[in-house]
């Protein structure tokens, strides 16, 4: 298969499973079994492009050109290959967890809700490889079209509520800003095309190119930027494996990984630093940090405390392209690995804990934890590497970012960094103390664990936190390598 088919087949093979699913959807285990194998080949695809990258090999497809110069492209660089491997590989592991949550749970509409998860994670990919402007805007609102059913998948009028907020803020930030700047930026540099060292050097002034960030910053709204993050919050009405797909595979990470790859691509990271460009920025990233951290803290249902903490640990990510040097983004590009494996662990405890024992309040949970040691360990161990703990992997994303601070004289972000890790104890590590040591309300009873479907992804991906720390040289060579 030559290096472009492979760029299709791994892009489109997940849209491709969708009819086949549809079709499979009265035999609930032929349906599954054909998610999980698509999940496992695009997997395949993805790694074969990365031995590709690793050689030196960039495979680019033009998919269709629409006038002389501005085309749909696809074209894999470092940056887009490390969100395709996060992305298709903890496809595999949700689509595995939606097994036992969907099933356990005793939801409706599965049929429905595989296939509109197969078109998303196309969308993330076509995010992933984007050659341009256009082409990573028209993936972008894929992505979002394509998750509002799974946000709704319940049709209640609470779910309905939040799917209207969510696909309000996105497509209002998406319209009102990005579009807008994605034409300014062609007016600007008569090219929309993803270039080392950016492509708007010289273009403009000062002024001008500050405002054409702010569009871009805000409107990529899936990253949440404070303040508009409230569709995050508003989506975890949806079910915990969607909410696992909004927060750790493809929608925020969506977001932050386009933000990134603009400040690399489009502005360049010499341009930002040495015009100085992207200060402002740093100072949004950082409070949304903190208040986000602090909300989080004042929550007791379990799933809103995770949606606030994973607001602002996105924002780690846009700090790390704001600093504007290499640190920044060696940092925030790990933290997109990092934070994936953390927080989609988080979120599969969550999800088990809804099914083996109908909580979502944490102060329901006293000493749930012996009933459910898998699960509440696994969170224990989720929550070690989000505050960045050795040896667990956010322990790297974190000091390279502290690093970046260092670096560009932000002793002011520095000291956000560190708070935040403190609050990060405050809203994380009581949930397994209280699931360990404090003392159940009624009888304690035995082991009861969600489903072996639910409780083998989460040991798995809370085993990632750590092996990742040690094995994360495959991650940090491609990071190094971004826009270079």
């Amino acid at each position: 298969m030559s290096p472009d088919t492979l760029l299709l087949a791994a892009v489109f093979l997940p849209l491709a499973s969708g009819p086949l699913i549809a079709i499979t959807g009265a035999s609930p285990n032929l349906r599954e079994t054909v998610t999980v194998i698509a999940g496992v080949i695009t997997f395949g695809f993805v790694l074969c492009i990365s031995n590709l990258v690793n050689d030196g090999v960039q495979p680019a497809v033009t998919l269709m050109e629409l006038v002389p110069g501005l085309s749909l492209q696809l074209k894999v660089e470092p940056l887009g290959m490390i969100f395709s491997l996060i992305a298709s590989g903890l496809w595999i592991a949700t689509s595995i967890y939606s097994v036992g949550y969907m099933r356990g749970h005793g939801e409706s509409n599965q049929t429905r809700y595989y296939f509109f998860f197969a078109v998303a994670i196309t969308a993330a990919l076509g995010v992933a490889y984007a050659g341009n402007l256009l082409t990573l805007f028209v993936f972008y609102e894929v992505l979002t079209l394509s998750t509002y059913p799974l946000v709704t998948h319940e049709r209640t009028e609470e779910a309905m509520r939040g799917g209207r907020v969510y696909m309000g803020i996105l497509i209002s930030t998406s319209v009102a800003f990005l579009l807008w700047a994605v034409i300014w930026t062609y007016h600007l540099a008569g090219t929309l095309d993803f270039v080392d060292g950016g492509i708007l050097a010289g273009r403009a002034d000062v002024p001008t190119l500050t405002f054409l960030l702010a569009l871009f910053a805000f409107g990529t709204g899936k990253a949440a930027l404070m303040p508009f993050h409230r569709w995050l919050p508003a989506a975890m009405v949806a079910p915990t494996p969607v909410s696992a797909l909004l927060h750790a595979v493809a929608v925020v990470k969506a977001g932050v990984f386009s933000v990134m790859k603009i400040a690399v691509y489009v502005f360049g990271i010499d341009t930002l630093n040495s015009m100085g460009l992207s200060q402002w920025l740093q100072y949004v990233a950082g409070g949304t940090i903190l208040i986000s951290s602090l909300i989080a803290m004042t929550k007791d249902n379990l799933k809103a405390r995770l949606a606030y903490s994973t607001v602002s640990q996105l924002s780690y990510i846009v700090l790390g392209a704001a600093l504007a040097n290499e640190l920044g983004v060696l940092g925030g590009s790990l933290h997109i690995v990092t934070h994936a494996f953390g927080k989609i662990t988080l979120f599969f405890c969550a999800g088990a804990i809804i099914v083996g024992a109908h909580k979502t309040e944490i102060s329901d949970m006293r000493g749930l934890g012996r009933r459910m040691p898998f699960t509440f360990g696994a969170f224990l161990l989720g929550s070690l590497s989000i505050i960045g703990l050795p040896p667990f992997a956010g322990a790297w994303s974190k000091w390279y970012l502290l690093l970046a601070a260092l670096d560009a004289d932000q002793l002011i972000l520095v000291g956000v960094l560190l708070v935040s890790s403190l609050l990060n104890i405050a809203y994380l590590l009581p949930v397994a103390v209280t699931g360990f040591f404090a003392p159940p309300e009624g009888e304690e009873g035995g082991l009861k664990e969600a489903p072996v479907a639910c409780v083998l992804p989460l040991c798995f991906t809370a085993a990632s936190c750590i092996i990742l720390f040690f094995y994360l040289d495959p991650f940090l060579a491609l990071a190094r390598r971004i826009g270079g």
